[in-house]
C-alpha cells in the first residue's frame, strides 16, 4: 500500500520533524503534504488522494476534534487512517478522539519509532 500523507499541525517544526521522521521509516509513501490546521487540511483533502492523517489536536480555526468529526461525517474520508499527535495530557480528551474514529494517538515530545509503529498499525490495520 502506497502512503499519501497529510501532517496537519499549527507549528511548522513539528510539521518539518514528522516529515523527517517519515522519511525514515523505509515505507512506501507517494508524498507528504501539509496543512497547519483543519480548514486547510480539508482543502488538501479535496484535491488529494490522501490515505493517511497525522493531526494535531489544539490549533486554531479548526481543532483537531472538529477536523475529525467533519472527517468522519464525510463518506469520502470516514475510513481514512487517522493518528492523532497531541501535547494532551488530559486522558479524556484521547479518549475522546479515539471515540470520534481517531485510528491512534502518539504523545508529544515522540520518538522516530512511535510514529513508525503508529503508521505500521495502521497500514496493517487498513489492509486487514
Amino acid at each position: 500500500m502506497k502512503l499519501n500523507v497529510l501532517i496537519v499541525d499549527d507549528s511548522a517544526a513539528i510539521r518539518k520533524i514528522l516529515v523527517r521522521v517519515l522519511a525514515q521509516t523505509d515505507l512506501p509513501i507517494t508524498g507528504v503534504h501539509e496543512a497547519s490546521d483543519g480548514v486547510e487540511a480539508l482543502k488538501v483533502l479535496n484535491s488529494e488522494d490522501v490515505t493517511l492523517v497525522l493531526s494535531d489536536i489544539n490549533m486554531p480555526n479548526m481543532d483537531g476534534m472538529q477536523f475529525l468529526t467533519t472527517l468522519r461525517a464525510n463518506p469520502n474520508w470516514k475510513n481514512l487512517s487517522v493518528i492523532m499527535i497531541t501535547t494532551e495530557g488530559n486522558q479524556s480528551k484521547v479518549l475522546e478522539a479515539v471515540q470520534l474514529g481517531a485510528n491512534g494517538y502518539v504523545r508529544k515530545p515522540f520518538t522516530a519509532e512511535q510514529i513508525k509503529e503508529k503508521v505500521l498499525a495502521c497500514v496493517k490495520a487498513a489492509n486487514n
